[in-house]
């Protein structure tokens, strides 16, 4: 299938490869991919556009478990797992070269953002948090979408993201952007593909699921507020 809009070198094919949760080859990926860069010329501007998308219109929100690309696309709504997968995927489908960056945070990086029962649920320790890393100007940079604007925003005023640890969510194709740099506890490196570990995660996620049910009206409240 001939569908990429930039070319890439071959040292970046680990790169470019569908995977289970990051399927960059389903008939929906595609199709968003084309409709989000349509007009489009330069590569950074396609990273801007499909950073904006996922970062604005799939709204952060705890999952029951970790779903595809395609299905959190349908959903509009992630964490930090699917977000990142669909972000991976709509920018292998535009021809950029993505991957995960994997760490270990303290778990007060969503103090207040999410319920005091969801909080306390995950412990000291949110283990395997990724964000995405794109391939631009002959370098990795991070472009991390995990917290939309209106949360962010809202977050702000009512006091649970502090700007001094957050001081942006903006991306500007350049720069590194990551929602979580205060609070990493272990740096667990990049990878093309964290299938499996996302299939380990998925087996005990069910048993909190009403806390986290409940936890997303929380976060839709600070939403709004």
């Amino acid at each position: 299938m001939t569908r990429r809009l930039f070319q890439s070198s071959k040292e970046m094919a680990d790169y470019m490869k569908a995977t289970r949760y990051c399927d960059c080859d389903s008939q929906e990926i595609v199709k968003k991919a084309k409709q989000l860069t349509a007009g489009v010329s330069t590569q950074r501007e396609t990273a801007k556009r499909v950073f904006n998308f996922v970062r604005d219109e799939i709204r952060f929100a705890l999952e029951e478990h970790n779903t595809s690309a395609p299905e959190t696309l349908k959903r509009g709504t992630g964490q930090c797992v699917t977000k990142s997968s669909l972000q991976i995927a709509l920018l292998r489908a535009a021809g950029i070269p993505a991957r995960y960056h994997v760490v270990d945070l303290s778990s007060d990086c969503l103090k207040g953002i999410i319920s005091q029962d969801a909080y306390e649920s995950f412990g000291e320790i949110i283990t395997d948090h990724p964000w995405c890393e794109c391939y631009l100007s002959n370098k990795w940079i991070s472009c991390d979408t995990l917290f939309d604007k209106l949360l962010y925003e809202s977050g702000l005023r009512k006091g649970v993201i502090r700007e001094e640890d957050n001081p942006t969510i903006d991306w500007d194709g350049e720069n590194d952007v990551n929602t979580m740099t205060t609070w990493i506890v272990t740096d667990k490196g990049t990878s093309p593909n964290q299938d499996d570990q996302w299939d380990n995660e998925r087996k005990g996620m069910g048993s909190i699921w009403p806390i986290l049910r409940e936890s997303n009206k929380y976060t839709e409240q600070v939403r709004k507020e």
